[in-house]
């Protein structure tokens, strides 16, 4: 067997910020992910952090609904957000985003 390595050039991440009065209270990264089954991207959350003392003022849910409208924008056909299961708060905050509980993720930290 061989094994052949392809680098995507369309793919790419999407930073959005919040900020409040010139300085940066939370950010999302969306990151676009072209494959080769579907024609169109689909679209992961990734790094999504709010200022402790800006946490409970609806700035975490701004940006997911920023990055929500962003990859529908670009066409994605889904958009795919983590978290530990552990983090039930954090769970039913995507779902009450409309995410839905679509399996497990697995994890091999190499560093």
């Amino acid at each position: 067997m061989q094994v052949q390595k392809e680098t995507k050039k369309d793919c790419y991440g999407l930073r959005i910020a919040a900020t409040e009065e010139g300085r940066e209270i939370g950010r999302i990264w969306l990151y676009i992910i072209y494959n080769d089954l579907h024609k169109e991207p689909y679209g992961l959350l990734e790094d999504i952090f709010v200022s402790e003392s800006q946490r409970g003022k609806g700035i975490g849910t701004t940006l997911v609904k920023e990055a929500i409208a962003e990859a529908n924008r670009i066409g994605c056909y889904k958009l795919v957000a983590t978290t530990r299961s552990s983090r039930g708060v954090v769970c039913s905050w995507y779902e009450s985003l409309g995410f839905k509980n679509y399996g497990a993720e697995f994890r091999m930290d190499l560093i």
